[in-house]
Protein backbone atom coordinates (compact mmCIF):
# COMPACT_ATOMS: atom_id res chain seq x y z
CA UNK A 1 0.00 0.00 0.00
CA UNK A 2 1.22 3.52 -0.90
CA UNK A 3 3.01 5.08 1.92
CA UNK A 4 4.98 8.64 2.73
CA UNK A 5 8.59 8.93 3.49
CA UNK A 6 7.90 8.92 7.42
CA UNK A 7 5.60 5.61 7.00
CA UNK A 8 1.98 6.85 7.02
CA UNK A 9 -0.45 5.42 4.83
CA UNK A 10 -1.71 7.34 2.48
CA UNK A 11 -5.72 7.11 1.86
CA UNK A 12 -8.30 8.47 -0.04
CA UNK A 13 -10.86 8.50 2.64
CA UNK A 14 -12.16 11.56 4.33
CA UNK A 15 -15.47 12.56 7.09
CA UNK A 16 -17.59 10.13 7.87
CA UNK A 17 -15.81 7.82 4.52
CA UNK A 18 -13.14 6.88 6.74
CA UNK A 19 -15.29 6.82 10.02
CA UNK A 20 -17.45 4.35 8.63
CA UNK A 21 -14.91 2.31 6.89
CA UNK A 22 -14.10 -0.64 9.18
CA UNK A 23 -10.51 -1.63 7.29
CA UNK A 24 -9.28 2.28 7.98
CA UNK A 25 -11.32 3.19 11.15
CA UNK A 26 -9.60 4.15 14.10
CA UNK A 27 -12.49 5.45 16.31
CA UNK A 28 -11.02 7.46 19.23
CA UNK A 29 -7.38 6.70 18.40
CA UNK A 30 -7.22 9.07 15.39
CA UNK A 31 -4.42 11.40 16.71
CA UNK A 32 -4.65 15.18 16.62
CA UNK A 33 -2.93 15.62 13.13
CA UNK A 34 -5.67 12.52 11.56
CA UNK A 35 -8.16 14.43 12.53
CA UNK A 36 -7.55 17.99 10.99
CA UNK A 37 -6.03 16.02 7.80
CA UNK A 38 -9.51 13.97 7.40
CA UNK A 39 -11.91 16.26 8.54
CA UNK A 40 -12.87 14.71 11.87
CA UNK A 41 -12.33 17.45 14.11
CA UNK A 42 -15.73 17.71 15.82
CA UNK A 43 -16.86 14.14 15.00
CA UNK A 44 -15.01 12.28 17.78
CA UNK A 45 -14.68 12.84 21.30
CA UNK A 46 -11.87 15.05 22.56
CA UNK A 47 -9.42 12.12 23.73
CA UNK A 48 -7.29 10.72 22.02
CA UNK A 49 -7.10 7.01 23.21
CA UNK A 50 -4.27 4.31 22.50
CA UNK A 51 -5.60 0.77 21.16
CA UNK A 52 -4.62 -0.73 24.32
CA UNK A 53 -6.92 1.70 26.24
CA UNK A 54 -9.67 1.04 23.23
CA UNK A 55 -9.59 -2.58 23.70
CA UNK A 56 -10.20 -2.19 27.79
CA UNK A 57 -12.95 0.03 26.90
CA UNK A 58 -14.76 -2.87 24.49
CA UNK A 59 -13.97 -5.71 27.18
CA UNK A 60 -15.70 -3.94 29.49
CA UNK A 61 -18.90 -3.47 27.16
CA UNK A 62 -18.63 -7.23 26.14
CA UNK A 63 -18.60 -8.51 29.78
CA UNK A 64 -21.75 -6.63 30.37
CA UNK A 65 -23.53 -8.54 27.68
CA UNK A 66 -25.86 -11.17 29.66
CA UNK A 67 -26.08 -13.49 27.34
CA UNK A 68 -23.57 -15.28 24.44
CA UNK A 69 -25.57 -14.54 21.78
CA UNK A 70 -26.09 -10.77 22.77
CA UNK A 71 -21.87 -10.98 23.43
CA UNK A 72 -22.07 -12.76 19.80
CA UNK A 73 -23.77 -10.10 18.25
CA UNK A 74 -21.70 -7.14 20.11
CA UNK A 75 -18.54 -8.11 18.26
CA UNK A 76 -20.34 -8.84 15.06
CA UNK A 77 -20.95 -5.07 15.29
CA UNK A 78 -17.44 -3.70 16.50
CA UNK A 79 -16.41 -6.05 13.33
CA UNK A 80 -18.65 -3.83 10.73
CA UNK A 81 -17.13 -0.44 12.35
CA UNK A 82 -13.55 -1.24 13.46
CA UNK A 83 -11.56 -4.11 12.38
CA UNK A 84 -8.31 -3.16 14.03
CA UNK A 85 -10.00 -2.65 17.57
CA UNK A 86 -12.45 -5.62 16.74
CA UNK A 87 -9.15 -8.55 15.94
CA UNK A 88 -7.29 -6.61 19.07
CA UNK A 89 -9.72 -7.35 21.12
CA UNK A 90 -10.15 -10.93 20.12
CA UNK A 91 -6.23 -11.70 20.28
CA UNK A 92 -6.12 -10.46 23.88
CA UNK A 93 -9.17 -12.84 25.21
CA UNK A 94 -8.64 -15.23 22.41
CA UNK A 95 -9.46 -18.67 24.68
CA UNK A 96 -12.29 -17.16 26.12
CA UNK A 97 -14.17 -15.58 23.05
CA UNK A 98 -13.54 -18.22 20.82
CA UNK A 99 -16.56 -20.02 21.94
CA UNK A 100 -18.63 -16.51 21.28
CA UNK A 101 -17.51 -15.63 17.83
CA UNK A 102 -17.07 -19.59 16.58
CA UNK A 103 -18.70 -22.87 17.50
CA UNK A 104 -21.39 -23.21 19.89
CA UNK A 105 -22.44 -19.47 19.93
CA UNK A 106 -21.85 -18.92 15.85
CA UNK A 107 -24.27 -21.83 15.53
CA UNK A 108 -27.23 -19.77 17.11
CA UNK A 109 -26.43 -16.57 15.55
CA UNK A 110 -26.61 -18.77 12.17
CA UNK A 111 -29.61 -20.23 13.45
CA UNK A 112 -31.00 -17.03 13.51
CA UNK A 113 -29.85 -15.24 11.05
CA UNK A 114 -32.57 -13.77 9.39
CA UNK A 115 -34.07 -12.08 12.43
CA UNK A 116 -30.48 -10.85 13.60
CA UNK A 117 -29.27 -9.18 9.73
CA UNK A 118 -28.23 -5.87 9.89
CA UNK A 119 -25.93 -5.55 7.58
CA UNK A 120 -23.84 -7.57 4.36
CA UNK A 121 -20.81 -9.77 5.57
CA UNK A 122 -19.46 -10.63 2.17
CA UNK A 123 -20.64 -12.33 -1.42
CA UNK A 124 -24.13 -13.91 -1.64
CA UNK A 125 -24.65 -15.73 -5.00
CA UNK A 126 -28.28 -17.27 -5.81
CA UNK A 127 -29.80 -19.12 -9.16
CA UNK A 128 -32.13 -16.33 -10.28
CA UNK A 129 -28.68 -14.36 -10.77
CA UNK A 130 -26.82 -16.55 -12.35
CA UNK A 131 -26.01 -15.20 -15.31
CA UNK A 132 -24.80 -12.11 -13.49
CA UNK A 133 -22.73 -14.09 -11.06
CA UNK A 134 -18.96 -13.00 -12.69
CA UNK A 135 -20.55 -9.12 -12.82
CA UNK A 136 -21.04 -9.95 -8.51
CA UNK A 137 -17.60 -11.65 -7.95
CA UNK A 138 -15.92 -8.71 -9.56
CA UNK A 139 -17.70 -6.29 -7.73
CA UNK A 140 -16.65 -8.34 -4.38
CA UNK A 141 -12.95 -8.16 -5.38
CA UNK A 142 -12.70 -4.87 -7.25
CA UNK A 143 -9.30 -3.44 -6.79
CA UNK A 144 -8.63 -6.27 -4.23
CA UNK A 145 -5.79 -9.09 -4.93
CA UNK A 146 -7.19 -12.06 -2.39
CA UNK A 147 -5.43 -14.68 -0.22
CA UNK A 148 -8.52 -16.53 0.67
CA UNK A 149 -12.00 -17.04 0.23
CA UNK A 150 -14.40 -19.23 2.40
CA UNK A 151 -17.36 -20.76 0.66
CA UNK A 152 -20.03 -22.47 2.31
CA UNK A 153 -23.34 -23.57 0.53
CA UNK A 154 -24.88 -23.85 4.31
CA UNK A 155 -26.23 -27.13 4.16
CA UNK A 156 -24.58 -28.67 7.28
CA UNK A 157 -23.46 -26.05 9.51
CA UNK A 158 -21.98 -27.13 13.11
CA UNK A 159 -24.43 -29.50 13.72
CA UNK A 160 -27.56 -27.59 13.28
CA UNK A 161 -28.25 -28.89 9.46
CA UNK A 162 -29.70 -26.79 6.49
CA UNK A 163 -29.15 -23.18 7.27
CA UNK A 164 -29.83 -21.43 3.71
CA UNK A 165 -28.78 -17.77 3.23
CA UNK A 166 -27.29 -18.34 6.98
CA UNK A 167 -24.03 -20.27 5.41
CA UNK A 168 -22.54 -16.88 5.25
CA UNK A 169 -22.10 -16.76 8.85
CA UNK A 170 -20.05 -20.31 8.77
CA UNK A 171 -17.68 -18.34 5.82
CA UNK A 172 -17.58 -14.99 7.89
CA UNK A 173 -16.19 -16.97 11.07
CA UNK A 174 -13.55 -19.23 9.38
CA UNK A 175 -12.14 -15.95 7.53
CA UNK A 176 -11.90 -14.56 11.18
CA UNK A 177 -10.17 -17.59 12.55
CA UNK A 178 -7.95 -17.62 9.44
CA UNK A 179 -6.69 -14.11 10.85
CA UNK A 180 -6.46 -14.53 14.00
CA UNK A 181 -4.67 -17.63 14.07
CA UNK A 182 -2.49 -17.07 10.91
CA UNK A 183 -2.62 -13.34 10.55
CA UNK A 184 -4.34 -13.61 7.10
CA UNK A 185 -5.17 -9.59 6.47
CA UNK A 186 -9.12 -9.62 6.54
CA UNK A 187 -9.42 -7.19 3.38
CA UNK A 188 -7.41 -10.11 1.47
CA UNK A 189 -10.45 -12.53 2.60
CA UNK A 190 -13.60 -12.60 1.32
CA UNK A 191 -16.59 -14.72 2.76
CA UNK A 192 -19.40 -16.12 0.07
CA UNK A 193 -22.30 -18.44 0.75
CA UNK A 194 -23.38 -19.99 -2.36
CA UNK A 195 -27.67 -19.82 -1.48
CA UNK A 196 -28.87 -22.10 -3.61
CA UNK A 197 -32.37 -22.87 -1.80
CA UNK A 198 -32.63 -24.56 1.36
CA UNK A 199 -34.54 -27.44 2.53
CA UNK A 200 -35.41 -26.47 5.88
CA UNK A 201 -39.31 -26.11 6.23
CA UNK A 202 -39.13 -23.81 9.22
CA UNK A 203 -36.86 -21.32 7.17
CA UNK A 204 -39.00 -21.71 3.95
CA UNK A 205 -41.93 -20.78 6.67
CA UNK A 206 -40.39 -17.70 7.67
CA UNK A 207 -41.86 -14.49 6.87
CA UNK A 208 -38.64 -13.08 7.60
CA UNK A 209 -36.14 -14.87 5.51
CA UNK A 210 -33.77 -13.26 4.05
CA UNK A 211 -32.33 -16.12 1.47
CA UNK A 212 -33.65 -17.54 -1.84
CA UNK A 213 -36.63 -19.09 -0.75
CA UNK A 214 -37.01 -22.28 -2.84
CA UNK A 215 -36.24 -26.00 -2.05
CA UNK A 216 -32.24 -26.85 -2.78
CA UNK A 217 -31.06 -26.71 -5.79
CA UNK A 218 -29.86 -30.47 -6.70
CA UNK A 219 -28.05 -32.71 -9.69
CA UNK A 220 -26.92 -31.40 -12.82
CA UNK A 221 -28.08 -27.23 -12.10
CA UNK A 222 -26.12 -27.39 -8.44
CA UNK A 223 -22.88 -28.45 -10.33
CA UNK A 224 -23.31 -26.08 -13.46
CA UNK A 225 -23.68 -23.46 -10.08
CA UNK A 226 -21.03 -24.59 -8.31
CA UNK A 227 -18.67 -24.82 -11.25
CA UNK A 228 -19.39 -21.17 -12.64
CA UNK A 229 -18.42 -20.00 -9.12
CA UNK A 230 -15.12 -22.15 -9.06
CA UNK A 231 -14.62 -20.94 -12.67
CA UNK A 232 -14.28 -17.34 -11.24
CA UNK A 233 -12.21 -17.69 -8.48
CA UNK A 234 -9.74 -19.62 -10.77
CA UNK A 235 -10.10 -16.74 -13.51
CA UNK A 236 -9.91 -13.62 -11.46
CA UNK A 237 -7.92 -15.19 -8.20
CA UNK A 238 -6.08 -18.01 -9.53
CA UNK A 239 -3.31 -17.39 -6.18
CA UNK A 240 -6.06 -17.53 -3.49
CA UNK A 241 -6.99 -20.57 -1.16
CA UNK A 242 -10.57 -21.69 -1.73
CA UNK A 243 -11.82 -23.02 1.31
CA UNK A 244 -15.39 -25.10 1.60
CA UNK A 245 -16.87 -25.49 4.52
CA UNK A 246 -20.00 -27.07 5.57
CA UNK A 247 -21.41 -28.29 2.57
CA UNK A 248 -23.78 -31.80 3.09
CA UNK A 249 -22.35 -35.00 2.79
CA UNK A 250 -23.42 -35.83 -0.21
CA UNK A 251 -21.09 -32.85 -1.83
CA UNK A 252 -18.46 -32.50 0.04
CA UNK A 253 -16.23 -34.99 -0.85
CA UNK A 254 -17.26 -35.26 -4.33
CA UNK A 255 -16.47 -31.22 -4.77
CA UNK A 256 -13.01 -31.71 -2.49
CA UNK A 257 -12.10 -34.63 -5.30
CA UNK A 258 -13.43 -32.97 -8.66
CA UNK A 259 -11.07 -29.35 -7.77
CA UNK A 260 -8.43 -30.39 -6.17
CA UNK A 261 -6.03 -30.67 -8.85
CA UNK A 262 -7.48 -27.73 -10.60
CA UNK A 263 -6.99 -24.89 -7.66
CA UNK A 264 -5.30 -24.44 -4.08
CA UNK A 265 -8.87 -26.47 -2.90
CA UNK A 266 -8.99 -27.28 1.00
CA UNK A 267 -12.32 -28.63 2.83
CA UNK A 268 -12.00 -28.04 6.56
CA UNK A 269 -14.58 -30.71 7.37
CA UNK A 270 -12.87 -33.34 5.76
CA UNK A 271 -9.13 -32.56 5.99
CA UNK A 272 -8.65 -30.35 8.65
CA UNK A 273 -10.47 -32.62 11.10
CA UNK A 274 -8.27 -35.80 9.40
CA UNK A 275 -4.80 -33.36 10.23
CA UNK A 276 -5.77 -32.75 13.41
CA UNK A 277 -6.98 -35.68 14.35
CA UNK A 278 -3.46 -37.35 12.50
CA UNK A 279 -1.55 -34.81 14.29
CA UNK A 280 -2.87 -36.98 17.91
CA UNK A 281 -2.48 -39.97 16.67
CA UNK A 282 0.63 -39.35 15.92
CA UNK A 283 1.46 -38.10 18.92
CA UNK A 284 -0.36 -40.86 21.04
CA UNK A 285 1.92 -43.42 18.96
CA UNK A 286 5.04 -41.37 19.88
CA UNK A 287 4.13 -42.36 23.25
CA UNK A 288 3.58 -45.54 22.72
CA UNK A 289 6.28 -46.26 20.56
CA UNK A 290 4.94 -47.65 17.94
CA UNK A 291 4.48 -46.92 14.01
CA UNK A 292 1.48 -45.75 12.14
CA UNK A 293 1.54 -48.98 10.18
CA UNK A 294 1.19 -50.94 13.38
CA UNK A 295 -2.52 -49.80 14.08
CA UNK A 296 -5.94 -51.18 14.07
CA UNK A 297 -8.22 -48.62 13.60
CA UNK A 298 -11.66 -48.79 14.29
CA UNK A 299 -14.10 -45.40 13.48
CA UNK A 300 -18.05 -45.14 15.01
CA UNK A 301 -19.30 -42.61 12.76
CA UNK A 302 -18.71 -42.64 8.63
CA UNK A 303 -20.17 -39.23 7.81
CA UNK A 304 -17.79 -36.54 6.06
CA UNK A 305 -15.73 -36.20 9.16
CA UNK A 306 -15.40 -40.19 9.81
CA UNK A 307 -14.72 -40.73 6.37
CA UNK A 308 -12.18 -37.81 6.17
CA UNK A 309 -10.26 -38.87 9.10
CA UNK A 310 -10.14 -42.63 7.72
CA UNK A 311 -8.92 -41.49 4.43
CA UNK A 312 -5.97 -38.69 6.05
CA UNK A 313 -5.06 -41.59 8.11
CA UNK A 314 -4.47 -43.80 5.70
CA UNK A 315 -3.18 -41.28 3.34
CA UNK A 316 -0.27 -41.31 5.96
CA UNK A 317 0.09 -44.66 6.47
CA UNK A 318 1.39 -45.14 2.74
CA UNK A 319 3.61 -41.76 2.58
CA UNK A 320 5.49 -42.95 5.65
CA UNK A 321 5.76 -46.56 4.60
CA UNK A 322 9.73 -47.22 3.81
CA UNK A 323 10.42 -46.52 0.18
CA UNK A 324 11.16 -50.26 -0.53
CA UNK A 325 7.81 -51.62 1.01
CA UNK A 326 5.71 -49.13 0.47
CA UNK A 327 2.25 -49.28 1.08
CA UNK A 328 -0.76 -49.51 -1.22
CA UNK A 329 -4.31 -47.97 -0.91
CA UNK A 330 -5.71 -51.44 -0.36
CA UNK A 331 -3.11 -52.43 1.98
CA UNK A 332 -3.36 -48.94 4.29
CA UNK A 333 -7.25 -49.26 4.26
CA UNK A 334 -7.48 -52.82 5.61
CA UNK A 335 -5.76 -51.52 9.15
CA UNK A 336 -9.77 -49.87 8.94
CA UNK A 337 -12.90 -51.07 10.07
CA UNK A 338 -15.64 -48.75 9.69
CA UNK A 339 -18.99 -48.40 11.48
CA UNK A 340 -22.49 -46.62 11.02
CA UNK A 341 -25.89 -47.41 12.20
CA UNK A 342 -26.15 -50.53 10.46
CA UNK A 343 -23.03 -51.82 12.30
CA UNK A 344 -19.84 -52.14 10.69
CA UNK A 345 -19.76 -51.85 6.91
CA UNK A 346 -19.34 -54.64 4.95
CA UNK A 347 -20.61 -55.85 1.54
CA UNK A 348 -23.04 -57.97 2.67
CA UNK A 349 -24.94 -55.07 4.05
CA UNK A 350 -25.94 -54.17 0.07
CA UNK A 351 -25.40 -51.42 -1.40
CA UNK A 352 -28.60 -49.95 -0.19
CA UNK A 353 -26.72 -49.80 3.14
CA UNK A 354 -23.20 -48.39 2.15
CA UNK A 355 -22.95 -44.90 0.84
CA UNK A 356 -21.25 -44.39 -2.36
CA UNK A 357 -19.15 -41.91 -0.61
CA UNK A 358 -17.62 -44.80 0.94
CA UNK A 359 -14.53 -46.68 -0.93
CA UNK A 360 -14.39 -50.32 -1.76
CA UNK A 361 -11.12 -50.69 -0.13
CA UNK A 362 -13.00 -49.82 3.73
CA UNK A 363 -15.59 -52.08 2.96
CA UNK A 364 -15.35 -55.71 4.56
CA UNK A 365 -15.73 -58.68 2.71
CA UNK A 366 -17.72 -61.56 3.72
CA UNK A 367 -14.94 -64.02 3.55
CA UNK A 368 -13.19 -62.21 6.49
CA UNK A 369 -16.15 -61.20 8.28
CA UNK A 370 -19.28 -63.47 7.55
CA UNK A 371 -22.42 -62.93 5.40
CA UNK A 372 -24.82 -62.45 8.47
CA UNK A 373 -26.21 -59.81 10.91
CA UNK A 374 -24.66 -61.11 13.78
CA UNK A 375 -21.67 -59.91 15.55
CA UNK A 376 -21.66 -56.34 13.57
CA UNK A 377 -22.07 -54.06 16.82
CA UNK A 378 -18.98 -51.85 18.33
CA UNK A 379 -18.73 -54.64 21.00
CA UNK A 380 -18.50 -57.28 18.58
CA UNK A 381 -15.96 -55.23 16.44
CA UNK A 382 -13.80 -54.80 19.35
CA UNK A 383 -13.71 -58.67 20.21
CA UNK A 384 -12.37 -59.39 17.24
CA UNK A 385 -10.60 -56.90 15.80
CA UNK A 386 -9.12 -56.30 18.93
CA UNK A 387 -8.08 -52.66 18.25
CA UNK A 388 -5.41 -50.31 19.13
CA UNK A 389 -7.33 -47.40 18.12
CA UNK A 390 -11.03 -46.44 18.47
CA UNK A 391 -12.17 -43.11 16.75
CA UNK A 392 -15.63 -41.54 17.14
CA UNK A 393 -17.33 -39.54 14.76
CA UNK A 394 -20.84 -40.95 15.48
CA UNK A 395 -22.76 -38.12 17.81
CA UNK A 396 -23.62 -41.25 19.73
CA UNK A 397 -23.91 -40.26 23.19
CA UNK A 398 -22.19 -42.94 25.28
CA UNK A 399 -21.13 -45.04 22.44
CA UNK A 400 -17.78 -46.02 24.08
CA UNK A 401 -19.35 -48.35 27.09
CA UNK A 402 -17.40 -49.96 29.91
CA UNK A 403 -17.70 -53.31 28.23
CA UNK A 404 -16.31 -51.87 24.88
CA UNK A 405 -13.79 -49.68 26.73
CA UNK A 406 -12.18 -53.01 28.95
CA UNK A 407 -12.34 -55.09 26.05
CA UNK A 408 -10.16 -53.04 23.93
CA UNK A 409 -7.59 -52.37 27.10
CA UNK A 410 -7.15 -56.31 27.41
CA UNK A 411 -5.58 -56.07 23.99
CA UNK A 412 -3.78 -52.83 23.61
CA UNK A 413 -1.20 -51.75 26.59
CA UNK A 414 -2.07 -47.77 26.22
CA UNK A 415 -5.45 -47.77 24.38
CA UNK A 416 -5.94 -44.84 21.64
CA UNK A 417 -9.43 -43.29 22.45
CA UNK A 418 -10.65 -40.20 20.30
CA UNK A 419 -14.24 -39.60 21.47
CA UNK A 420 -14.68 -36.36 18.77
CA UNK A 421 -18.24 -36.19 18.49
CA UNK A 422 -19.74 -32.55 19.02
CA UNK A 423 -21.14 -31.02 21.38
CA UNK A 424 -20.26 -32.06 24.48
CA UNK A 425 -23.57 -34.32 25.29
CA UNK A 426 -23.15 -36.01 22.14
CA UNK A 427 -19.26 -37.25 23.08
CA UNK A 428 -19.23 -41.11 22.52
CA UNK A 429 -17.18 -41.42 26.33
CA UNK A 430 -16.05 -38.75 29.39
CA UNK A 431 -12.60 -38.90 29.81
CA UNK A 432 -12.93 -39.43 33.22
CA UNK A 433 -14.77 -42.68 32.90
CA UNK A 434 -12.18 -43.85 30.01
CA UNK A 435 -9.61 -43.49 32.14
CA UNK A 436 -11.22 -45.25 35.11
CA UNK A 437 -12.05 -48.03 33.32
CA UNK A 438 -8.26 -48.36 31.57
CA UNK A 439 -6.50 -47.93 35.00
CA UNK A 440 -4.90 -44.57 33.99
CA UNK A 441 -3.75 -46.33 30.48
CA UNK A 442 -5.85 -44.51 28.06
CA UNK A 443 -4.21 -41.81 25.79
CA UNK A 444 -7.18 -39.62 24.81
CA UNK A 445 -8.08 -36.80 22.63
CA UNK A 446 -11.98 -34.95 22.45
CA UNK A 447 -13.65 -32.73 20.11
CA UNK A 448 -15.42 -30.30 22.68
CA UNK A 449 -12.89 -28.89 25.50
CA UNK A 450 -12.94 -31.33 29.16
CA UNK A 451 -10.71 -30.32 32.03
CA UNK A 452 -8.18 -32.87 33.38
CA UNK A 453 -8.91 -35.96 34.86
CA UNK A 454 -7.31 -38.19 37.84
CA UNK A 455 -5.19 -40.42 36.85
CA UNK A 456 -6.03 -43.67 39.02
CA UNK A 457 -2.88 -44.60 41.15
CA UNK A 458 -0.84 -40.89 40.75
CA UNK A 459 -1.53 -37.80 42.25
CA UNK A 460 -1.28 -36.04 38.74
CA UNK A 461 -3.66 -35.37 36.45
CA UNK A 462 -4.05 -36.58 32.78
CA UNK A 463 -4.57 -33.17 30.39
CA UNK A 464 -7.23 -34.57 27.53
CA UNK A 465 -6.33 -33.07 24.17
CA UNK A 466 -8.80 -31.03 22.25
CA UNK A 467 -9.09 -32.16 18.81
CA UNK A 468 -9.95 -28.66 17.76
CA UNK A 469 -9.53 -27.79 14.03
CA UNK A 470 -8.23 -24.34 14.45
CA UNK A 471 -5.01 -25.85 15.74
CA UNK A 472 -4.06 -26.74 12.21
CA UNK A 473 -6.50 -25.26 9.14
CA UNK A 474 -5.21 -21.91 9.59
CA UNK A 475 -1.63 -23.02 9.32
CA UNK A 476 -2.46 -25.13 6.38
CA UNK A 477 -4.28 -22.63 4.63
CA UNK A 478 -1.21 -19.86 5.56
CA UNK A 479 1.64 -22.57 4.02
CA UNK A 480 -0.54 -22.97 0.64
CA UNK A 481 -1.04 -18.88 0.68
CA UNK A 482 2.85 -18.06 1.92
CA UNK A 483 4.14 -20.52 -1.34
CA UNK A 484 1.23 -19.44 -3.51
CA UNK A 485 0.62 -23.38 -4.10
CA UNK A 486 -1.69 -24.43 -7.33
CA UNK A 487 -2.87 -27.11 -5.30
CA UNK A 488 -3.16 -28.77 -1.73
CA UNK A 489 -1.31 -31.77 -1.94
CA UNK A 490 -1.40 -34.62 0.39
CA UNK A 491 1.95 -34.42 1.66
CA UNK A 492 1.37 -30.73 2.33
CA UNK A 493 -1.56 -31.64 4.74
CA UNK A 494 0.68 -34.24 6.32
CA UNK A 495 3.79 -32.43 6.61
CA UNK A 496 1.58 -30.18 8.58
CA UNK A 497 -0.11 -32.56 10.61
CA UNK A 498 3.46 -34.23 11.68
CA UNK A 499 4.55 -30.30 12.77
CA UNK A 500 1.82 -29.99 15.17
CA UNK A 501 2.15 -33.71 16.39
CA UNK A 502 5.96 -32.45 17.70
CA UNK A 503 4.70 -29.81 19.32
CA UNK A 504 1.92 -31.69 21.66
CA UNK A 505 3.20 -31.38 25.09
CA UNK A 506 3.30 -35.21 25.88
CA UNK A 507 6.23 -34.93 23.26
CA UNK A 508 8.01 -31.91 24.19
CA UNK A 509 7.85 -32.57 27.85
CA UNK A 510 8.68 -36.13 27.32
CA UNK A 511 5.64 -36.78 30.00
CA UNK A 512 2.63 -39.16 28.58
CA UNK A 513 0.37 -37.36 31.02
CA UNK A 514 0.35 -34.41 29.23
CA UNK A 515 -1.96 -33.28 26.45
CA UNK A 516 -1.47 -34.75 22.91
CA UNK A 517 -2.29 -31.55 21.45
CA UNK A 518 -0.48 -27.83 21.94
CA UNK A 519 -3.81 -25.99 24.28
CA UNK A 520 -5.66 -23.84 22.12
CA UNK A 521 -4.45 -20.47 23.14
CA UNK A 522 -0.97 -21.24 21.55
CA UNK A 523 -2.88 -21.31 18.57
CA UNK A 524 -1.06 -18.51 16.40
CA UNK A 525 2.18 -19.66 17.25
CA UNK A 526 1.58 -23.40 16.57
CA UNK A 527 -0.23 -22.51 13.44
CA UNK A 528 3.10 -20.71 12.09
CA UNK A 529 4.93 -23.79 12.49
CA UNK A 530 2.67 -25.53 10.51
CA UNK A 531 1.91 -23.16 8.02
CA UNK A 532 6.33 -23.07 7.80
CA UNK A 533 5.94 -27.36 7.44
CA UNK A 534 3.55 -27.12 4.31
CA UNK A 535 5.40 -24.17 2.44
CA UNK A 536 8.29 -26.76 2.41
CA UNK A 537 6.12 -29.37 1.64
CA UNK A 538 4.50 -27.33 -1.07
CA UNK A 539 8.48 -26.19 -3.01
CA UNK A 540 9.27 -30.24 -2.59
CA UNK A 541 5.88 -31.16 -4.24
CA UNK A 542 6.75 -28.56 -7.03
CA UNK A 543 3.56 -26.97 -6.21
CA UNK A 544 5.04 -23.59 -5.02
CA UNK A 545 4.97 -20.76 -7.10
CA UNK A 546 5.66 -17.85 -5.05
CA UNK A 547 9.50 -17.34 -6.03
CA UNK A 548 10.93 -14.94 -3.68
CA UNK A 549 11.14 -17.33 -0.46
CA UNK A 550 14.45 -17.54 1.30
CA UNK A 551 16.11 -20.46 1.65
CA UNK A 552 17.68 -20.14 4.74
CA UNK A 553 15.67 -21.15 8.15
CA UNK A 554 16.10 -17.88 9.91
CA UNK A 555 15.98 -15.83 6.76
CA UNK A 556 12.26 -18.07 5.93
CA UNK A 557 10.77 -16.92 9.33
CA UNK A 558 11.50 -13.44 9.08
CA UNK A 559 10.33 -13.21 5.62
CA UNK A 560 6.76 -15.06 6.72
CA UNK A 561 6.76 -12.73 10.05
CA UNK A 562 6.80 -10.02 7.45
CA UNK A 563 3.74 -11.10 5.66
CA UNK A 564 1.58 -11.45 8.86
CA UNK A 565 -1.39 -8.84 9.19
CA UNK A 566 -1.45 -7.76 12.74
CA UNK A 567 -3.76 -5.89 14.52
CA UNK A 568 -2.32 -2.56 14.92
CA UNK A 569 -3.30 0.97 14.02
CA UNK A 570 -1.23 2.68 11.05
CA UNK A 571 -0.69 6.35 11.19
CA UNK A 572 -2.73 7.99 8.09
CA UNK A 573 -2.08 11.20 5.14
CA UNK A 574 -4.73 12.18 3.17
CA UNK A 575 -3.83 11.56 -0.85
CA UNK A 576 -6.11 11.82 -3.02
CA UNK A 577 -4.49 9.32 -5.09
CA UNK A 578 -4.00 6.47 -1.63
CA UNK A 579 -5.77 3.68 -0.98
CA UNK A 580 -9.33 3.99 -0.97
Amino acid sequence: MPKTDQGKLKITLKGPEVLNNPRFNKGSAFTREERDQLGLRGRLPFAVDTLEEQVERAYMQYKSRESNILKNSFLSSMKSQNWTLYYALLSKYLVEMFPIVYTPTEADAISDYSHLFRRSEGLYLSPPEYGKMEEDFLDACEGRELDLIVVSDGEAILGIGDQGSGGIGISSAKAVIYTLAAGIDPAKALAVTLDVGTNNEDLLKDDLYVGYREKRLRGDKYDEFVDKFVGLVKKHQPKCLLHFEDFGVTNAQRLLAKYRDQHSVFNDDIQGTGAVTLAALQAAIAVTKTKLSDQRIVIYGSGSAGLGIARQLRDAIIMESNDDKKADAKQASSQFWLMDKYGLIKKSLGKDKIRDEIEGDFIRTEEEWGSGEEENGLLDVVKKVKPTVLIGTSTHAGAFTEDVVKEMAKHADRPIIFPLSNPTKKCEADPKDLNQWTDGKALMATGSPFDPVDVPGKKKKYVVAECNNALIYPGLGLGSILSRSSKMTDSMIISGSKRLAELAPAIVKGDPDESLLPDFGDAPKVNFEVALAVLKAAQKDKVAREEDVPEDEEGLRKWAEGRSWKAQYWEYEYDPEGVR
